[in-house]
């Protein structure tokens, strides 16, 4: 669960601070092995790149490379943060007095964020080459021509229904776990529940007893049900509106 929490919460932050990444890719491509005063400077300033980009490449640019984005967060955080809460739990981080040693957390922090990075390296070079993809009036850096999926490829839109299934999720699952809880709880004669009276008071009690986290299990299922349910929904809402066309004339 540390795995799954940790990289889902980074790949959240992720959907807000990538395009904050495509400015600095930008930035710091800029000028490569020139120097200062012998190129031409398309982004002034961060405010400046902000405006630059939307303006040339569109606001849409401003998220490019996302979706690698966000599986590098998923890889790098959930290992970093989901190995180090486990070695945490096992209470290897203290002596054998029970202490807690700096130099242990050290170790164990550097471990975790070496395993991160080496994993999440490959994924890095991909979304940077995305990132730094532009129109030719404002490119910098080498332009690599990736592209991640052939145009209407139902992988794009699936891609998308998982990219915005994290926002979802997020928002979402304390109601879905209160919902669940309403449906299935006991209830007396007269059909009046016997442990929540109503979805505030079912999200209250489940945050008091179980904590935070308690109000987001199922996370995982959540998540990993929107992509392919929203796609399926939509493909056989799209199949079955030209079937009616076709054979209802």
């Amino acid at each position: 669960m540390d795995f799954l929490m940790s990289g889902l919460a980074a790949c959240g932050a992720c959907v807000f601070t990538n395009p904050l990444e495509v400015v600095k890719t930008r930035m710091q491509l800029q000028g490569e092995l020139q120097a200062p005063g012998s190129y031409q400077r398309h982004y002034r300033n961060v405010f400046h790149a902000f405006f630059t980009i939307g303006k040339v490449d569109g606001l849409a640019a401003l998220q490019k490379g996302l979706a690698p984005a966000l599986l590098y967060q998923f890889l790098m955080n959930g290992i970093r943060l989901g190995t180090y809460g486990l070695v945490e739990s096992r209470g290897y981080l203290c002596t054998t007095d029970g202490v807690h040693s700096p130099y242990r957390s050290a170790a164990a922090g550097a471990m975790a964020g070496v395993m991160g990075a080496y994993l999440g390296s490959p994924i890095y070079m991909v979304k940077t080459h995305l990132q730094a993809q532009a129109t030719s009036e404002i490119a910098v850096g080498h332009q690599y021509k990736h592209q991640i999926f052939p145009p209407q490829s139902w992988k794009v839109a699936l891609a998308a229904a998982m990219v915005s299934g994290v926002a979802i999720v997020l928002a979402m699952t304390p109601f879905d776990v209160a919902s669940t809880r309403l449906y299935n709880q006991p209830t007396d004669t007269q059909g009046k529940g016997l442990m929540y009276r109503g979805i505030f008071d079912a999200l209250l009690q489940t945050a008091r007893t179980e904590g935070f986290f308690g109000m987001y299990k199922g996370i995982g299922a959540s998540y990993f049900r929107l992509g392919p349910h929203t796609i399926l929904s939509l493909f056989f809402w799209d199949q079955l509106r030209f079937l009616y066309n076709t054979y209802a004339k």
